[in-house]
């Protein structure tokens, strides 16, 4: 075994196979790097054994379940965060068995660290009057606000998570009917959501006034910062605050003081749920790789609970509950009992 063999294969794992093989996104390696990052830190503090000189000989399960306790200890970090560091960890060793299989005992004992258990998170969602609402902001006379009104009708018509957003040009997007937005998730998958034509005429409109329908157009971004470059996730995230805030100047606490480009996702996500759509076709509309994680909006949706059990006991002939206490024959016999 080389004295480099965590330090090579580490090398390996973030400029072949994660890029390469795996086709994870810049926001996946930038995350996966931090946790590695925050792994030196913690052999460095607490065992002074410096990134140089780390050797898979070094890990262990415990020592896992170490780190997992220094950042929440040290780092303030909360089940869930735990939990994407310790995924991190465990793509590292899936890797590493395979490379070097004589790491293989030891990846199979990381392996089998568990998972934090997290609380679930609450869904914060918009009604549909409340969502409404906010999509009534933008000012159509205003030429910058007539961009973010495409903005937010497009983040919450596709349900499109903010990166995919911020990636989208001209040639994503087609008018004809029916009116379709392509956009590229995580693993670089894309998938077409078909949009209402309301959002058709929106967008045709913006892209004819801002010149993004021309041949030569077809590449820039389609929302843009006034550099001319493409809007960034926080650049999404301060125009959606901004009409939120105007929605809850005109309608006092209607929108929740904090609110992100998630939250359209959801409410997108529950508003098709509630209009009765199958969990499989919001699957597909959201890119969701499992139906498992589009389940927690049924969970999360007591309307929709109760639109269900009405449904199903309307097709239901339940026979009235007989009145005990008016059984006099009844009521003689459970009395006569010892």
């Amino acid at each position: 075994m080389k004295n480099n063999d965590f330090a090579h294969c580490l090398n390996r794992f973030f400029t072949v196979y994660l890029p390469g093989r795996r086709n994870a996104s810049t926001n996946t390696i930038a995350a996966y790097r931090d946790t590695f990052s925050q792994l030196l830190i913690f052999f460095v503090s607490t065992y002074s054994i410096k990134p140089e000189k780390l050797r898979f000989s070094d890990f262990s399960s415990e020592i896992v379940q170490e780190f997992l306790a220094w950042i929440a200890t040290e780092r303030h970090c909360g089940p869930s965060t735990q939990n994407q560091r310790l995924a991190a960890i465990r793509s590292f060793f899936r890797y590493a068995q395979i490379e070097q299989p004589e790491q293989l005992f030891l990846g199979q004992s990381i392996l089998a660290v568990e998972s934090r258990k997290a609380p679930t998170p609450a869904i914060n969602y918009l009604t549909h009057a409340t969502t409404k609402l906010l999509l009534e902001q933008p000012n159509p006379n205003i030429e910058t606000e007539r961009r973010d009104l495409a903005l937010l009708l497009l983040l919450y018509d596709s349900a499109a998570r903010v990166q995919e957003l911020c990636d989208l040009t001209g040639r994503n997007i087609r008018l004809a009917f029916p009116p379709v937005v392509r956009v590229t998730g995580k693993g670089q998958k894309s998938r077409d959501i078909p949009l209402s034509q309301q959002t058709a005429t929106i967008l045709k409109s913006y892209l004819r006034n801002n010149k993004l329908d021309r041949p030569e157009m077809l590449d820039a971004p389609l929302f843009a910062n006034r550099q001319g470059s493409k809007l960034t996730r926080g650049g999404v995230s301060y125009i959606l605050r901004k009409y939120a805030n105007r929605a809850n100047v005109a309608s006092p606490n209607t929108l929740p003081e904090h609110i992100s480009p998630h939250c359209l996702r959801h409410s997108k996500a529950m508003h098709l749920l509630e209009s009765g759509v199958n969990l499989i076709y919001i699957r597909d509309f959201l890119g969701h790789e499992d139906i498992t994680t589009t389940q927690i909006y049924a969970r999360a949706n007591p309307e929709a609970k109760r639109a269900a059990i009405a449904k199903v006991y309307s097709c239901m002939d339940v026979p009235e509950v007989p009145d005990w206490n008016a059984d006099y024959d009844l009521m003689r016999f459970l009395k006569g009992l010892t």
